[in-house]
């Protein structure tokens, strides 16, 4: 330890014998360290905008469906029967650690009428406040509406860009009250512009209210046994158009009422209010595999599923929208990587010429060390000592120079910037390597001196 001090500050001596110099050679390192931090951290920080933009496309997103039915080796497809329920969503979201936020979902359709104007919205979803959060969806008037509206079956309801645009075209929507199948709903909120999506939808034409509201006001199937909401919309509307319907008081039935017998020999399935669909937005895409795993133990011991019984339910994750955000990212990292290794190569060859120009001028002193007693060893630790040091002096300016460039760009040109500790550690100890692999010929040079002839040297 102590030959270490004694060299360490032999090192340090030499250095401020030719300060200048020193400056110089150390110049390619932090220009090259520099480079690195400011072009790494503005790459991380336009690599999360990427991923936050895919992930509002929904990349790290799961839907959950119901099961199928068949009968006579005939499927009916999926959601054919009714296997998800609102406490499906619930126990998904608290007992599955890779599930940042969970929204049952079910779906209407119908006429929305305000004034004297209609459209028929191309999404007219019941949901949960998670759903805003699922998307990343915000709300540029009004609010979202809240969990107790959910609870209360409140009839109100967030709108998109275009439904306020067809409907409302200069008012502003927040507080009207407009209709949908004779329900009134009042606007609580306008969404954001989303734009289509890539199917070429446009998912702004949206209607976004409770799920228990559009459940059981809109479509009239609070305990439904029919394969799914969906479905049991059509069935409500024709019991609207029912005599019963259109005439609350009459007396009119269209169908005799069964007998005691008949209701005992044809007892009804269990009731439960069932969704159409489960969204989960897991917290990175990185989870989608443990988190498709954590919801499929979920689902299959609440359902009561035994080991050999199929899934009730499918899991289907955005597999397209992930690939393209591990390509986009991979190819932003593999340009930050060559970049640094330009940078760095620099640099380091500017450490070795100057450390071969000092071999040379120290000639003299290095014949003059190995004559009273200094070992090759001791010679090339001194010079790769030396070598370090320029390297980690460097590198250090190199990093607060870089974090100063990052700080500048995103203030002048408002250029995301993420700051990164690995980066920083990764600068250092590849200041330290550059140091050693390019410091190791002039030091192993110097250690391989003939002290007879170094000392005639002039």
């Amino acid at each position: 330890m102590r030959m270490f001090y004694k060299t360490l500050r032999t090192a340090i001596h030499a250095m401020r014998r030719n300060v200048m110099r020193s400056i110089l050679t150390t110049l390619g390192i932090i220009i090259g360290i520099a480079a690195v931090i400011a072009i790494m951290e503005i790459g991380q920080g336009s690599s999360s905008a990427i991923q936050a933009r895919i992930a509002s496309m929904g990349a790290n997103t799961l839907m959950v469906f119901p099961g199928q039915a068949a009968s006579g080796g005939i499927s009916w497809g999926v959601g054919s029967v009714m296997s998800l329920t609102p406490l499906d969503a619930e126990t998904i979201a608290k007992d599955c650690p890779d599930a940042a936020y969970v929204a049952p979902t079910v779906r209407g359709k119908g006429q929305v009428i305000y004034g004297n104007r209609n459209w028929v919205p191309m999404q007219t979803t019941g949901t949960t406040p998670e759903f805003m959060h699922i998307r990343e969806w915000p709300v540029s008037e009004g609010d979202f509406f809240t969990d107790r509206d959910v609870r209360n079956s409140s009839k109100v309801c967030v709108i998109g860009q275009t439904l306020k645009r067809e409907l409302f075209g200069d008012e502003a929507p927040v507080g009207k009250e407009l209709r949908v199948q004779n329900v009134s709903f009042r606007v609580v909120g306008v969404l954001e512009r989303k734009g289509a999506n890539m199917m070429g939808m446009d998912q702004d034409d949206i209607l976004l209210a409770p799920w228990t509201t559009v459940k059981y006001r809109l479509s009239g199937s609070g305990s439904s046994a029919a394969p799914s909401s969906s479905g049991s919309s059509s069935a409500a509307s024709n019991a609207v158009n029912s005599l019963n319907g259109l005439y609350p008081s009459s007396s009119v039935k269209l169908y005799a009422d069964i007998s005691a017998i008949q209701a005992a020999d044809t007892p009804m399935p269990v009731r439960f209010a069932n969704v159409d669909q489960i969204i989960v937005a897991t917290r990175s895409s990185s989870a989608i595999p443990s988190a498709m795993k954590e919801i499929t133990q979920v689902l299959r011991e609440r359902h009561r599923l035994k080991g050999d019984d199929p899934d009730d339910f499918q899991i289907r994750d955005m597999t397209e929208m992930t690939n393209t955000l591990t390509a986009t990212t991979g190819m932003v990292t593999m340009l930050l990587l060559c970049v640094a290794m330009i940078s760095l190569v620099v640099g380091g060859v500017g450490i070795m010429n100057i450390m071969l120009v000092s071999v040379t001028e120290r000639t003299r002193e290095i014949g003059l060390r190995m004559a009273v007693g200094a070992r090759g060893m001791d010679i090339l630790f001194q010079f790769l000592i030396e070598s370090v040091l320029l390297c980690l002096v460097g590198g250090s300016l190199g990093i607060l120079i870089g974090r100063g460039a990052s700080m500048l760009v995103t203030k002048l040109a408002g250029w995301p910037v993420q700051a990164s500790v690995t980066a920083i550690i990764l600068a250092v100890s590849v200041s330290v390597v550059v140091g050693v692999v390019f410091g190791f010929y002039p030091a192993w040079k110097a250690s391989r001196l003939d002290p007879i002839e170094a000392l005639r040297y002039e």
